[in-house]
């Protein structure tokens, strides 16, 4: 979801990539295995292993290929991909956040796959999430796993308070008093974060930009009004403070977990570490909703998740080797082990088997896809929730009007939309 870029990764990813066997010499044989370099972005502790293990009972099928597994922390991970892949030295196989996917196809570090081994099950897949690994009418990457932001709240507490879940934005701001009322706990607490702004401003018809229009609109009508809604949720009785430490998200995090608030905005990501707090020992006392809709009456959340993308840079014989692990990674079979093993959402509706729905995070988060929004075919559209990420913690704060801090917002995205009007 998110995208951290440190230029002191520079150094690190040199040497990443020198493990990278993209048009370099590593270590195959005339006669022996092929040896391909996959860079796995997932969580280390919780989701790697299962990766890993899928990776080997890969190899055992396919003696003719060896795989240098690599896991790569996800907020170094698109940095050192592309100046690995600028130096031609970048990993045969990347877990590609989906916003990454049409960012380095336009550089030309990814291979098209229409037609290849890699999407010989491309109708198994949900067509939207296809359609956002698609770049100039070519796909770039398969969708591994998927997600999207949804209300998720605390049953025991909304049942205490005799609440109901909350349709509308000001639905949760009147549930929330209740909430404190009744039960001593808030009933929400907002993020800072531009990610999370997203449902707000799909609430009211609008986004960061109108990527088909090419114009600027984080700071029109429709977004200020959308803000104001964001912003009104740190206010009131039973709504948490707006937190704009560096702990932020943890702090959120563990207030829900532990039960000392009743409800968040969160993504999928995030159901192994629910079920570790002391609320959701019972996982039927997590709750999981669309998130609320705003004034036009309807109610949308990004998409997020990752791709398995091929380096367009390999030779011919690693190119072939990755589009064989790239189709074994994302298969049915594979996508319902990492959902048994890892909690998170499949993106092909038959890896959706009885025993994944069985887990009701994930069955309550295939409840929400529907409103989940493709992100338009933009390279630089991740890269515009960096200024809200800076803008509105300072907002919040009360450090900036909402005028001037979306002012500057828009602003500061000129400079990476310079075609787009603003």
């Amino acid at each position: 979801m998110r995208r951290g870029i440190a230029a002191t990764a520079l150094v690190a990813s040199l040497a990443l990539a020198a493990t990278a066997c993209g048009g370099s010499d590593s270590g195959d044989s005339a006669d022996g295995p092929v040896t391909i370099t996959y860079w796995d972005t997932s969580n280390a502790t919780n989701e790697a292993p299962t990766y890993k293990a899928l990776v080997e009972e890969f190899e055992a099928a396919h003696k003719d290929i060896k795989v240098d597994f690599v896991n790569v922390p996800f907020d170094q991970a698109q940095n050192k991909f592309d100046t690995a892949a600028g130096s031609k030295g970048a990993p045969d196989v990347l877990r590609s956040e989906v916003g990454w996917t049409p960012a380095f196809a336009k550089k030309g570090f990814f291979l098209p796959l229409d037609g290849t081994e890699a999407l010989a099950d491309q109708d198994k897949f949900q067509s939207s999430l296809i359609e956002q690994a698609t770049y100039e009418g070519k796909v770039y990457g398969v969708p591994l796993v998927t997600d999207t932001l949804a209300l998720v709240y605390n049953k025991a507490l909304f049942e205490k308070a005799g609440v109901d879940v909350p349709k509308t934005w000001d639905d949760l701001k009147k549930a929330a008093a209740t909430i404190k009322e009744k039960t001593g706990v808030d009933g929400y607490q907002g993020s800072t974060a531009g990610y999370y702004g997203q449902p707000f401003l799909y609430g009211e018809g609008t986004d960061t930009v109108d990527a088909e229009g090419k114009k600027i609109t984080v700071a029109s009508a429709e977004a200020k009004k959308a803000y104001r809604t964001w912003l009104g949720l740190f206010d009131g009785e039973g709504l948490g403070k707006a937190d704009t430490t560096a702990d932020a998200y943890a702090h959120k995090q563990d207030a829900f977990v532990n039960g000392k608030v009743a409800s968040i905005i969160e993504g999928p990501w995030e159901i192994t570490n629910f079920y570790k707090g002391s609320a959701f020992k019972d996982k039927d006392n997590l709750g999981i909703a669309t998130v609320p809709a705003g004034s036009t009456g309807e109610a949308g959340a990004p998409t997020g998740g990752h791709n398995l993308s091929v380096y367009a840079g390999s030779d011919e014989a690693h190119q072939k080797a990755a589009l064989k692990l790239v189709n074994f990674m994302t298969s049915a079979k594979s996508q319902e082990t990492v959902a048994l093993k890892n909690s998170t959402l499949p993106t092909r509706d038959d890896a959706y088997t009885d025993k994944v729905k069985a887990d009701p995070g994930i069955a309550g988060y295939q409840g929400v896809l529907a409103a989940a929004r493709p992100r338009p075919a933009l390279p630089e559209y991740s890269s515009l929730w960096t200024p809200l990420d800076d803008e509105l913690p300072l907002i919040a704060s009360g450090k900036k009007s909402l005028d001037e801090g979306l002012g500057d917002a828009e602003t500061a995205f000129t400079k990476l939309v310079p075609d787009f009007a603003g």
